[in-house]
């Protein structure tokens, strides 16, 4: 009877045991679910890099003729970690209507902003507003070119010179500082900061990465360098960067075939002279040459430049003379973006950030690096409208991968939206290209086109016309309607003439353009005309009027005298 109850309680006693066990292991093991679960759904930080005006062509990555020069190692590096767009395209390309768009989610009739006295209400500031709401810390550090007051938890931007900032020394704007709207008066309160701005602003961000940031949230931040817009003053120690190096040039600076149309070159090549700031003297307006060769231009970075190397020259050798320095002063400002998003990455390694945050890249738009015979931007043609654009997140993206997939400026915050974990807004126009980031291919229905729209007809001394059209991974169609966006014919309209810097006032041709970019890349044969095209064109047009109208881009109610250029001109 002993012997039976000492079993019993020995079996009790292991049962107990073992189910005491059996307990412990079950909540260690939920413990530890739950902290893989922890680790695997952490929202991950993200950092949008954006430059002024870098375009596709000074990369790596992208094969131009600038490659072989190995412009941008770091960001070549970060690109084939992740996955590259071909065809990203910017709606509208001057510097205030694609940041409002990338801010917005909309297209510039929609938001607002149409030019550069345009302006965002801190209100109307979508992408960091929603990613707030998914818990993140925001921050902006850099140009930032909206006006109003950054709807960010810390900001730190440039005020003075129309908000553009200045190269050397720049006054910044800091969250907390007094604000108000600009008026063409420096209303700000600043504080200056030593050195070049590429440096300056890298320096600002590395201080609220290491010691200004809540380090119990996730952060959104944007990192928006000033280079390499013009005047390209790149910092003292890329004095001799590329200095011995011949920069490539491209055909068509010299020969521009059957580019453009008499929208862009008026009858017989009349109106040259005056529209799109050239690289050679053929703009006596606006051209490279006037700054290359002025001494107040070059004597920040080299105040030893002989600014009389291209006197006595032949038109052809001007041209290669000022077209060499015009790009190795660009290439050297790019040199600095790259050096400091290097320093960037050195510090997200150190502190275990690195394959944690969703790094992106891009230009605010693509630029001209002499095609064409063009400097600047504004243009519809590729090289000014095409951006570049790139993302690193090994966590979802495949590295080596590439795509082929359209896209725009528009759809950059519905996607960031959608990788912090939340839903874009229905206001916003753009779509998100999450799926493509993540899987690399395009999902069924995806646009097989993009809109573009310069508004500022014959504006600065740039002097482009104003047009719109449509691009496909085939074609380009373009519709260049001669007008400004305010009935000039009326005396009583009211706009701002004077801040734009017209030199002219005068409407210019209406014309058509179309390129098969298959088998003209370069867009060096204006085929409007050519009938082997005709249905191409026709399809064309009806893909344009459907996307004005989804996107609320005609002008019958707001701009009738344009919508009477657009009839009258439509079947031409």
């Amino acid at each position: 009877m002993l012997i039976k109850q000492l079993t019993m309680n020995f079996n009790i006693s292991i049962s107990k045991n073992l189910v005491f066990a059996l307990m412990i292991l079950a909540i260690v093991s939920c413990k530890n679910n739950e902290t893989k679960a922890k680790d695997t759904t952490k929202q991950p930080n993200i950092i949008y890099i954006m430059s002024d005006d870098h375009t596709s062509q000074a990369f790596g990555i992208y094969g131009s003729r600038l490659s072989s020069l190995n412009p941008t190692p770091t960001l070549d590096k970060i690109a084939n970690e992740g996955i590259i767009f071909n065809n990203c395209f910017v709606t509208n390309s001057i510097c205030t209507p694609s940041r409002a768009t990338i801010i917005s989610g909309q297209y510039s009739q929609a938001n607002g902003v149409i030019d550069l006295e345009g302006e965002v209400e801190t209100k109307n500031q979508y992408l960091p507003q929603e990613i707030k709401k998914l818990g993140y810390q925001t921050a902006l550090v850099g140009k930032w070119h909206l006006t109003h007051q950054p709807n960010f938890d810390y900001y730190n931007i440039f005020t003075q010179h129309h908000q553009q900032g200045s190269y050397f020394d720049p006054y910044l704007t800091e969250s907390g500082m007094h604000y108000e709207p600009f008026n063409g008066l420096p209303n700000y309160e600043g504080k200056q900061y030593m050195g070049q701005s590429s440096d300056v602003i890298t320096d600002i961000t590395l201080d609220w990465l290491e010691n200004k940031r809540d380090k119990s949230k996730p952060f959104f931040l944007m990192h928006q360098f000033k280079a390499p817009h013009d005047d390209f003053e790149y910092a003292p120690r890329y004095k001799d960067y590329l200095e011995d190096t011949e920069i490539p040039e491209p055909a068509s600076l010299y020969d521009n075939g059957n580019n453009g149309s008499i929208a862009t070159r008026g009858a017989n090549d009349s109106l040259i002279h005056v529209i799109g700031s050239s690289v050679s003297k053929r703009n006596i307006i606006r051209n490279m040459g006037m700054r290359i060769w002025s001494t107040e231009f070059t004597k920040r970075n080299n105040p030893d430049f002989d600014t009389t190397q291209a006197d006595g020259l032949d038109d052809k050798e001007y041209i290669h003379k000022t077209y060499q320095e015009y790009l190795k002063r660009y290439l050297r400002s790019v040199k600095g973006i790259d050096d400091n998003v290097a320093r960037l990455i050195e510090y997200l390694k150190k502190e275990g950030l690195y394959d944690n945050t969703i790094i992106v890249y891009t230009g605010d738009q693509g630029f001209m690096l002499g095609e064409h015979d063009y400097i600047d931007k504004r243009w519809m043609y590729d090289e000014s409208m095409r951006m570049p654009f790139f993302v690193r997140y090994p966590e979802k993206i495949k590295a080596g991968t590439r795509t082929d997939a359209i896209i725009n400026n528009a759809d950059f915050a519905p996607t960031l939206i959608e990788l912090a974990g939340g839903t874009p807004p229905e206001q916003m126009q753009g779509h998100s290209f999450k799926h493509i980031l993540e899987t690399g291919e395009e999902p069924e229905n995806w646009q097989q086109s993009t809109y573009y729209r310069y508004w500022m007809h014959m504006a600065h001394a740039h002097a482009n016309p104003a047009h719109f059209g449509i691009r496909t991974k085939k074609h380009k169609l373009i519709f260049f309607y001669g007008k400004y966006w305010v009935d000039t014919d009326n005396p009583d309209a009211e706009w701002n003439k004077a801040s734009w810097g017209n030199r002219f006032t005068m409407h210019t041709p209406v014309a058509w353009e179309f390129y098969d970019l298959s088998k003209d890349p370069q867009e060096m044969n204006n085929a409007y005309k050519d009938p082997a095209y005709k249905d191409i064109i026709a399809n064309l047009k009806e893909q344009l009027v459907a996307k004005r109208k989804e996107l609320n881009e005609e002008d019958g109610d707001k701009y009738p005298h344009i919508q009477k250029v657009i009839d009258a001109h439509w079947n031409d």
